[in-house]
Parts: structure tokens; sequence; C-alpha cells
């Protein structure tokens, strides 16, 4: 099977990379395969934080809409599942993880930026959930994680218009987080990586947690996940050394295995 997305590690920094030429078309096989890089990307012990990226022109220009127009209810019925089990996929990955957008990032390209925890965008970029113009709704979290992100009118705005928004716009509604020159986008969004990757890999990971299934409930239950993650870090080799050093050399000095 042709491999359209790969796990590539260096300097304990993964990078789920797409390669479907010419837009990275998010087929059923793409999608499969995304799955699989992401829970892969969470396992491996080197990989300490990672990067999404689509390449130098394009993050992902949405679904393959020749193979969905042959689908019907009942295939969708059997494929939604696993559709929004390959994003959620990237969300779930217990690591820092930054998409660097370039060009188009519509449609399920959208809703696999939206996964990340921070989106660093070229100034090129153009972002968007188009699905209206199909006459559909988005399909993999595109209506749940941008309303949290951009709040729900923001959301509701863009979802039913189907327009797209550049760079500046997304960045001025909180859509995307930082905007570089298209050539940076990479190096950008391995530079963030790179600094969480050498940080305390429990603490983030608890922090990550904790902002996530936070979201998803009330007050008093988002604090009682929060209780109990700050108190499990008690427990953490990573707790020990930042303490010891914050006592020993002053604050942001320690160093994390």
């Amino acid at each position: 099977m042709t491999r359209f997305v790969t796990l590539e590690v260096a300097d304990a920094v993964g990078t789920i990379r797409l390669a479907r030429p010419p837009m990275n078309a998010l087929d059923v096989a793409m999608q499969d395969q995304l799955r699989e890089v992401a829970d892969e990307a969470a396992a491996r012990e080197d990989v300490r934080a990672v990067v999404v990226y689509g390449g130098e022109k394009v993050f992902a220009a949405g679904a393959d809409i020749k193979e969905m127009q042959r689908m019907g209810y009942t295939d969708m019925v059997a494929r939604g599942g696993a559709l929004q089990d390959a994003f959620t996929a990237v969300a779930r990955i217990p690591k820092p993880v930054v998409a660097a957008v370039t060009g188009y990032a519509l449609g399920g390209g959208c809703e696999l930026a939206l996964c990340a925890d921070i989106r660093i965008a070229a100034e090129n970029a153009k972002l968007g959930q188009p699905e209206i113009l199909l006459g559909l709704i988005p399909g993999a979290g595109g209506t749940q994680r941008l309303a949290r992100l951009v709040g729900p009118a923001k959301a509701k705005e863009l979802i039913f218009t189907g327009r797209m928004v550049r760079a500046d716009e997304a960045l001025r509604i909180g859509l995307i987080d930082q905007v570089v020159p298209a050539e940076e986008v990479y190096q950008a969004a391995l530079d963030w990586a790179g600094k969480l990757a050498a940080g305390p890999a429990w603490a983030l990971r608890a922090a990550k947690e904790a902002v996530d299934r936070g979201l998803e409930t009330d007050l008093d239950t988002g604090l009682a996940i929060e209780r109990s993650l700050f108190a499990g870090l008690f427990a953490t080799e990573d707790r020990t050394t930042g303490m010891r050093s914050f006592v020993e050399e002053g604050p942001g000095k320690a160093k994390f295995n």
C-alpha cells in the first residue's frame, strides 16, 4: 500500500507528514494511515512533541470529493466513526502537537489543524470549512472543535457560509496562533516543538489532559480532574528534578530527561 502519511523523528520531535499530491486530499486510505501514525507517535518514547505538516505548498485541501461522491448513507454510517477516530487520534496524542499550515487547510484539512494544540500558519495560508457548499456539514470534528476554539457564533458564521479566511483574519479570531513567512512555517513549528520536547514530559501530558478534558465538562468536574493530575505529578521524576533545580539553581534551569 502506498504510504501517504509518515512519521519522521529527529531530536525527540516527530513530524507527521502528509504526502498525497497535489492537494493532500484526505481519502479513506489517508485517514486510516493518519490514525496509525498518530497512535505510533503517541506510543513512542523517543517522540516528545509532534509537528503535523503537509509540505511547502499545501497542508490539506479537504476530503477526496470524488471518493466521497460514490458513498451513500449506509456507507457513511459505516465509515463516519473511523473518519472521526483518525482525527481524534491526533487530538489525543499525549504530547504537545503543532500544526504547520501552508497554503490551503480546508474542510478535513482545517479539522486536522484543529486537532493540534498550536497552529502556526504561512502568510498565504487559507483556512475554512466549506462543506456547506457541498450540501454537508463538517464531519471530522469541525462543528465541535472549531466552536470550542473561536466561539459558537464565529464558528457558525464560518460553517454556514463555507468561506475561507486568510491568515491575518484567522490569527485575529484565534483560529491560528502565529503567522510567519511561508518558507519559515516548518522551521517555526520545529522550534516550538523542540523547546517543549526538552520539557517535563509528564507535566506537559498532564497539562494537556487537564485542559482538554476540562473543556468537555463543567467547572467543578474540571477542577477535580486538575486536582487529581496535579497530585499525581508529585510521584514523577519530573517534579523532583524541577523543584530541586528551582531550589538549588533558580527558576527555569531544570534539565528534564
